[in-house]
């Protein structure tokens, strides 16, 4: 939190490393489950945000049900992926006593993430109208599928996203069904945006002293990252088709195969593709009037495409990836997820990282192995303080510590 305003009365921040991370001092409630709002969240956490989690009684967090697979402990791995440096609390919404709890906690929060269908918030009296007239310096980030207008009573399932907002029209083979993307990507990138607002409404309290309500929705987040199809459309009424992996308006930009699995090659400007053409032994080719520019390649992609993938044929992936990198042509195999993680770990990029404690947030046990946080920062990197917690964990050392902030760093 910048050092412009003091940290609000009450608010403390909890548990921490050595060194001080970007959000120190920042407490958020987090009431969102499944996975945009927590991996919002998670990102905040990692760069030094207090993160409670609010559970339900019994079941907590939807994805902890969501296995196989799981981890050594039998604890889901989705839920694994995105809930590290938080302490978890259970609280029963559905009576006074544990709404009343909620409210202490808001009261001592920054920041409330929610991600309930549009109006359980309200039914519940923990809507942003009425927790920002109570504390104006709040930044209350509501998440929903649909938005909070007509669209309020659809739920918010990425599937559902990938399809009604175009995604799928655009993925999968040219003849083939529409195809949804390997990962659940809309709620990712609606994680994203969601911790991009909250930090922006944080810098206005920072310059204000007031709160806001941040909202994001699943379905103007995927319009948004749609970028050049969703461009298309808007300026040139364009309304794109499936291409399998080619790209609308770059060639060649796509996998071919070789002898063993296919290779990406993203062939961005005539140098590269003269480049390309010498590695595979056809440096006419950059010169041929079908492939000469990027217009005529596309124009002219399907010869261009038969034409390479005979010369790919004759050797493997990781041969063509050696020859096409070291010509400077931007090209790699079609990897797995291990080959993905082995890759970036010969790159001396972050990939996986070990979290000491057991997965329950005892501090003892299995280490938890989580996938590294992607964002480098040279003066408060993120940190690695506590394994996804168990369900509940936290409950007492949260709701029965004192208000005055002497509960910070005591867990």
């Amino acid at each position: 939190m910048s050092t412009q305003h003091q940290q609000p009365e009450g608010r403390a921040a909890g548990p921490r490393a050595p060194g001080r991370g970007a959000l120190d001092g920042l407490r958020i409630a987090d009431f969102s489950r499944v996975l945009a709002g927590p991996y919002a969240t998670m990102l905040l956490a990692d760069l030094g945000a207090d993160v409670i989690k609010v559970e339900r009684p019994g079941t907590g967090d939807d994805t902890r049900a969501w296995h196989p697979p799981a981890d050594q402990d039998g604890i889901s791995t989705y839920f694994l992926s995105v809930n590290r440096n938080k302490r978890s609390i259970v609280l029963d919404l559905t009576e006074e006593a544990g709404r009343a709890r909620a409210r202490d906690l808001i009261a001592r929060s920054d920041v409330l993430v929610e991600n309930f269908r549009p109006g359980t918030m309200e039914r519940l009296g923990l809507g942003h109208e009425e927790l920002l007239e109570q504390h104006p310096e709040l930044i209350y980030c509501s998440i929903s599928g649909f938005g909070s207008g007509a669209g309020a009573a659809i739920p918010g399932y990425d599937l559902l996203v990938q399809a009604v907002g175009g995604l799928m029209s655009v993925t999968g083979q040219a003849h083939g069904e529409p195809v949804k993307a390997g990962v659940a990507l809309v709620d990712v990138i609606t994680g994203l945006h969601a911790s991009l607002g909250i930090l922006a409404a944080l810098r206005h309290r920072d310059a204000t002293g007031r709160g806001q309500l941040v909202e994001v929705n699943l379905l103007t987040s995927l319009l948004s990252a749609m970028v050049n199809q969703a461009s298309a459309f808007a300026v040139a009424g364009v309304v794109p088709e499936r291409m399998g992996n080619a790209h609308p308006s770059i060639a060649p930009y796509e996998t071919l195969p070789t002898a063993d699995r296919p290779i990406a090659l993203a062939v961005g400007n005539d140098r590269q593709f003269a480049a390309l053409c010498e590695a595979v032994g056809q440096p006419g080719l950059a010169h041929d009037d079908r492939f000469r520019t990027n217009a005529d390649r596309v124009a002219h992609r399907v010869e261009l495409r038969d034409i390479l993938t005979r010369r790919l044929g004759a050797a493997s992936a990781d041969h063509w990836s050696t020859v096409l990198l070291a010509a400077g042509v931007p090209a790699g195999p079609v990897n797995t997820l291990d080959d993905a993680f082995a890759f970036a770990h010969k790159l001396g990029l972050p990939g996986i990282v070990d979290i000491p404690g057991a997965a329950d947030g005892g501090g003892e046990g299995t280490p938890s192995r989580q996938v590294a946080h992607p964002i480098t920062l040279s003066g408060t990197p993120a940190q690695y303080r506590l394994p996804p917690p168990g369900l509940g964990r936290h409950t007492a050392e949260i709701l029965d510590g004192p208000l005055d902030g002497s509960d910070d760093a005591s867990a």
